[in-house]
């Protein structure tokens, strides 16, 4: 098994802390085998392994544990009354009343708790009722580009150009874990994609929100995939199914969305006013959780190749806990503004500079910022200047591995 560090180094810092510890992500992004990792960390640690309790509520075998009383009963039995427990209860979202079971572990059991959950409303609501202020939540994302190569065994000091030469296939491939794990071709990891999307948006999506007309939800979810990078509102979609002879309603509309991004599917990035310093509550853009999915459903093709860069670029942000944001100065886009601990980061993401009107289109929309925190354009270019009045310029593989941001 491969260690994901950023994910252990996290929860590391947070070991018996009083905190309920609580990994989220889209399913098979790889939170069952944190909690393994985790569990050996534990061990290398000195905790004996009757200490620690792993339970996943997925498996047949954890089929009696799904009602909060009886996972009560059966963790209070493995539990000692001197000794600590470690509590491992991976897909917690599939035990009933399941926040009041973790609230009187808390209350009644001397444990440390590490929850995983494929739902971030069911969790978030719940949580903020019967957990307030005693759970930290870390976010878990399919592989990074670093993580792909190290999937692979490749060094990522083997120099800028054969590391360049990878990026196109992690670009078709995308970073759910379990397609990097053997020697897959292409259909293949496209029919595991689908698998897995298939999966998420019935249990995940239909079943956690009762929704009914199962073929309008995936053709707004087909709507959001086929443009991605483009700002739009749901009035943006309702009108094309009017169009489309289709008529939906906009609080469907958003209704839907949430769903999506709850169940981990989409993410919505905002729009930022950088001179009025405000969020916009219009004209959003949203970024798939992992590009694989594009192409699972969809297909790959050549003209999304833009928004797709852009999506590489938004979840890479999104893992280095940036909160990230889609930029206007004027009439002009930023396509990302990217926050951290008081700090700011500005991004324009391109295919190729193969003009000198792209170059300049790209370079000024950031040369118009006049402040001091880094500005940077991300392309597929090979050669390009390095940077053009402090506007630094990056292959996607090298900002992917940069480690001054």
């Amino acid at each position: 098994m491969i260690a994901r560090n950023q994910y252990l180094q996290q929860l590391g810092l947070f070991i018996d802390k009083p905190l309920v510890k609580i990994l989220t992500g889209i399913r098979r992004s790889g939170k069952s085998s944190i909690l393994m990792l985790l569990k050996e960390e534990l061990l290398l640690r000195g905790i004996e392994p009757e200490q620690i309790i792993y339970i996943n509520f997925e498996s047949f075998t954890s089929r009696e544990l799904l009602e909060a009383s009886r996972l009560y009963e059966y963790v209070s039995k493995q539990t000692s009354q001197i000794k600590r427990s470690y509590l491992l209860l991976d897909e917690i979202q599939e035990v009933r009343e399941w926040e009041r079971c973790i609230n009187s572990f808390l209350v009644d059991m001397n444990v440390d708790i590490y929850l995983t959950g494929s739902n971030s409303h069911l969790l978030s609501s719940e949580l903020s009722t019967f957990l307030a202020g005693r759970y930290t939540e870390i976010a878990v994302h399919t592989l990074s580009f670093e993580e792909y190569l190290e999937f692979h065994s490749v060094d990522t000091n083997a120099g800028n150009k054969g590391i360049r030469e990878l990026f196109p296939a992690y670009l078709r491939a995308g970073g759910f874990p379990v397609i990097h794990i053997a020697d897959y071709n292409e259909d293949t990891v496209y029919k595991i994609v689908f698998d897995i999307y298939s999966s998420v948006i019935l249990r995940d999506t239909i079943q956690r929100n009762n929704i009914r007309d199962v073929e309008l939800l995936e053709r707004v979810l087909y709507y959001v995939f086929d443009n991605i990078g483009n700002t739009f509102s749901g009035k943006n979609i309702a009108d094309y199914f009017k169009s489309q002879q289709r008529k939906i309603d906009i609080n469907t509309v958003y209704n839907y969305l949430k769903a999506l991004e709850g169940a981990f599917i989409l993410y919505r990035s905002r729009r930022y006013d950088i001179k009025g310093k405000e969020i916009l509550k219009t004209q959003e853009k949203f970024y798939v959780s992992d590009v694989s999915l594009l192409y699972a459903t969809m297909g790959y093709k050549d003209r999304m190749i833009a928004g797709i860069l852009e999506n590489i670029v938004y979840l890479e942000l999104k893992r280095r806990n940036y909160k990230v944001f889609t930029g206007k100065i004027g009439d002009r886009e930023i396509d990302f503004v990217a926050e951290k601990q008081g700090n700011k980061l500005y991004v324009q993401v391109a295919y190729k500079l193969d003009s000198k009107e792209t170059a300049e289109r790209e370079f000024s929309k950031l040369l118009n910022i006049r402040d001091q925190y880094p500005k940077i354009v991300v392309t597929m270019d090979d050669f390009w200047k390095e940077s053009i009045q402090g506007v630094q310029h990056f292959h996607i593989a090298d900002f992917l591995l940069s480690r001054l941001y």
